[in-house]
């Protein structure tokens, strides 16, 4: 393990190393040049510290009701047509997904939908027509889709859906990804809710981890169960009676405890101790998220539960539904994402799968955006725009002279109100942090029209820049000097706080003991993690 983290940290440096939004550096990360890492150098990430051997070819084995993927290091089946993920065999472990689970409840695309104005409906969505669309040594790429017309009006939700899944030769892991398309004829909806869910054995992942200080030893979805917990204030919230780990009896689990903003949800999920083995879901890019970066979502929790959210209306409501509209044309594609599998030799401590889920993550984001989706609606680098400029700000009651935007949050959203980025639920968002002298760069911006729009640490209130900006593929774009005037009436006679949406700054008394997760006692970060923003 240790020779694989040190062989894969060498080659990021080659690369000039990673700076992302959430960090507190410059522009947006990428591999330079654009595009997705050549096969050598993806191939190099499973690479176990042993001698390079060539990786096995890709093979599909197409059956009566399943399909197989099989690149010789994991092995994915899904159903046929439905393209639900039934199993997913790797490093000795026959199935990683739970199989006492009925094969429609393992890993698989869902949504909740409503008719404007009726009832929630949850759809596990299974497709009823499958194809190949790519299959050599290299790669393959699947396509499940359901189509919709009239008379599936009021049953299923009125979309074409075609969602995709992809197999790399030398790739310790799959991508998955999705087109969402309404035409402008059919019948309007409400989406509260879309994502992937995996659901894993739970005699094998118990070990959860979201972030450097947020992982534990999670409960068993037996202590869920009634005579083993007692219920709280809404069903996912309880209290642990009767769990099978004794230490864990007094604790609250509330699956809701494990969200995190989209900047800071790139990797999460579950690690095996025998074998150690670890399962990751990875995004690595928030374009196709809703509610721009600090929106908060959930990420892994008790089931073993693993999700790819896209969009949610947590912890919203309503103003975060995605409302489409009778007549209105829409098209979106979520992902793709990457489930990423890992294992360490006997005697390796298997804690250190998280390091190396952590760097494989920021391998995929040097390669956004991928080079190897077939689907023409995902747009590839050289397709794609890119925007930088600086952001001052001008403000009289602290300096005569413009103020650097350091640490400014930049993007670009779909055209509206200032600060309409928080709620805009439909189409794609960019964003970035400006460096201490408040440049930033956008790179890699999906054509069509978008508003630029900031936010400073700092300063009161949000910047947008009026114009509308058309991105066309390959163009370059300097912006050159922004200025931001925050709202002011006069002078500053004292604050409560940082205007930086976050809580860090207020005391926030710790619950009732009777009502602890005991990841969060004394957490450094405990005060900003009890924040729901928009």
């Amino acid at each position: 393990m240790w020779k694989r983290l040190h062989s894969f940290a060498g080659s990021l440096r080659d690369f000039g190393g990673c700076t992302r939004h959430n960090n507190g550096a410059s522009s947006s990360c990428q591999n330079p040049g654009g595009g997705d890492l050549d096969r050598g150098q993806r191939a190099s990430r499973v690479n176990k510290g042993g001698p390079t051997m060539p990786f096995q070819a890709v093979r599909l084995y197409i059956q009566d009701h399943h399909v197989v993927m099989d690149n010789g290091i994991v092995q994915v089946t899904l159903s046929k047509p439905a393209g639900i993920v039934t199993g997913i065999r790797y490093d000795g472990i026959d199935n990683l997904l739970e199989v006492l689970n009925r094969e429609t409840n393992r890993g698989y695309w869902d949504l909740h939908w409503n008719p404007p104005g009726g009832n929630g409906i949850f759809d596990v969505i299974s497709g009823t027509s499958f194809r190949v669309v790519v299959e050599n040594d290299e790669q393959v790429e699947l396509s499940f889709t359901r189509m919709w017309d009239s008379s599936l009006e009021g049953k299923y939700i009125p979309l074409n859906i075609d969602k995709r899944f992809i197999l790399l030769r030398g790739s310790s892991g799959f991508y998955s990804y999705a087109i969402y398309e309404h035409l402008q004829e059919w019948p309007g909806f409400d989406i509260g809710e879309t994502r992937i869910t995996f659901k894993l054995r739970k005699d094998k992942f118990q070990y959860m981890a979201i972030a450097d200080n947020r992982q534990r030893l999670m409960p068993l979805p037996d202590d869920r169960l009634p005579g083993r917990c007692q219920a709280l204030a809404y069903p996912e919230a309880v209290i642990l009676v009767n769990p099978k780990m004794p230490e864990l009896a007094g604790e609250v689990d509330d699956k809701y405890q494990y969200s995190c903003e989209n900047k800071d949800n790139q990797v999460h999920g579950w690690i095996c101790f025998k074998p150690p083995v670890g399962f990751w879901q990875i995004t690595p890019s928030d374009e196709f998220r809703t509610a721009g970066p600090l929106k908060q979502n959930l990420t892994s929790h008790v089931g073993p539960t693993t999700l790819a959210m896209f969009h949610s209306s947590h912890y919203a409501g309503k103003d975060l539904v995605l409302s489409i509209s009778p007549g209105e044309p829409w098209k979106k594609v979520f992902g793709p994402v990457f489930i990423y599998l890992n294992s360490a030799s006997n005697g390796e401590d298997p804690l250190f799968l998280w390091e190396d889920a952590k760097m494989q993550m920021m391998a995929e984001v040097q390669s956004w955006p991928y080079s190897f989706p077939a689907s023409e609606d995902f747009q590839k680098s050289e397709e794609r725009g890119n925007v930088c400029g600086r952001l001052l700000v001008k403000d009289r009651n602290i300096s005569d002279d413009y103020i650097l935007a350091s640490g400014a949050y930049v993007g670009l959203a779909p055209p509206g109100d200032v600060g309409s980025w928080q709620t805009e639920c439909k189409d794609y968002q960019f964003w970035t942090r400006a460096d201490e002298n408040g440049y930033f760069s956008i790179k890699n911006i999906r054509a069509g029209d978008y508003n630029l729009y900031a936010w400073v640490p700092g300063f009161l209130g949000d910047y947008r820049w009026d114009a509308i900006m058309n991105i066309i593929s390959g163009c370059d774009m300097d912006m050159g000097d922004l200025v931001y005037e925050p709202p002011r009436d006069g002078p500053t006679l004292w604050e409560i706080g940082i205007p930086d949406r976050s809580a860090a700054e207020f005391y926030i008394p710790g619950p009732d003991p009777k009502f602890m997760n005991n990841l969060y006692a004394n957490h450094p970060d405990r005060l900003a993690l009890l924040e729901f923003p928009i």
